[in-house]
């Protein structure tokens, strides 16, 4: 298959992920919310393994590769770069991460409404540099973007449910709540399609590595101060412990099989 076409495809699939997470409102007359703490668990997992494991090694040889002696310091910096950029993003962003899933107190008022549609203008924002991230990765490398296909699109059916829940809770309405949600997705591909008209004649190693331990450093925020959080309002530290390490586990394997 082509590359920039498994790189669409890889961007697409991640992106469509979204609307499989609102899916769920059309299966569950309500959010099951020890699940939906297992699916943040399970979420930060993956995207921790990825980070540390895969995403920064391949920053810091990339860098090597062009030539860059400071490699290694240059991928901590980029690393904590991307941590920064989340920081700022999570500030000036508006979003409700307290308010992902349903519960007997929560009602059909246009406050909850508003939470859904804010939560799906953060997501539609974090999925437009994923897309784009998503795109290069397939690029440089066919196995390392189905990686990071698999990361991302595990990490976004929980935010597709983040969006559908109070989306239909306020309306009443499934098929608002799906249709909101898998929009949100499909900022994705756009990113993807940003990537290509922007980066795919001056895609080089160094960018690459710079590139790739920023988004790792991304992932390590939103895994540690969006996921885990959330988890723990809405499930029991064990159960969230077992989500946590199943999803680094179930990356592992995954790597493997690719490489």
């Amino acid at each position: 298959m082509n590359s920039i076409l498994l790189a669409f495809l890889l961007s697409l699939i991640a992106g469509l992920a979204t609307g499989v997470g609102g899916a769920m409102v059309f299966f569950f007359k309500k959010t099951n919310t020890k699940m939906l703490a297992l699916a943040l668990s399970f979420s930060a997992g993956v995207m921790l393994f990825i980070s540390f494991v895969e995403l920064f090694d391949e920053a810091k040889e990339s860098l090597y590769d062009a030539g860059l002696e400071q490699g290694f310091l240059v991928t901590v910096i980029a690393f904590f770069g991307g941590i920064v950029l989340m920081a700022l993003i999570d500030k000036f962003i508006p979003h409700n991460d307290d308010e992902v899933a349903d519960t007997e107190e929560i009602k059909k008022n246009s406050e909850l409404k508003r939470t859904g549609i804010s939560s799906a203008i953060a997501i539609a924002i974090h999925n437009f540099p994923e897309g784009f991230v998503t795109f290069m990765a397939a690029m440089y490398d066919p196995a390392l973007g189905i990686a990071v296909a698999v990361a991302v699109a595990i990490h976004n059916i929980p935010e597709g449910i983040a969006v559908a829940a109070p989306i239909y809770y306020a309306t009443g309405s499934k098929a608002k709540a799906f249709f909101l949600s898998a929009a949100s997705g499909l900022t994705e591909p756009l990113g993807a399609l940003a990537a290509f008209f922007l980066l795919s004649h001056v895609l080089y190693d160094g960018l690459f590595g710079i590139v790739f331990a920023a988004v790792g450093g991304m992932m390590v925020f939103i895994s540690l101060h969006q996921l885990l959080p959330a988890a723990h309002k809405y499930g029991e530290h064990h159960s969230i412990m077992k989500g946590l390490f199943l999803g680094m586990l179930i990356m592992a394997l995954t790597l493997v099989v690719l490489h």
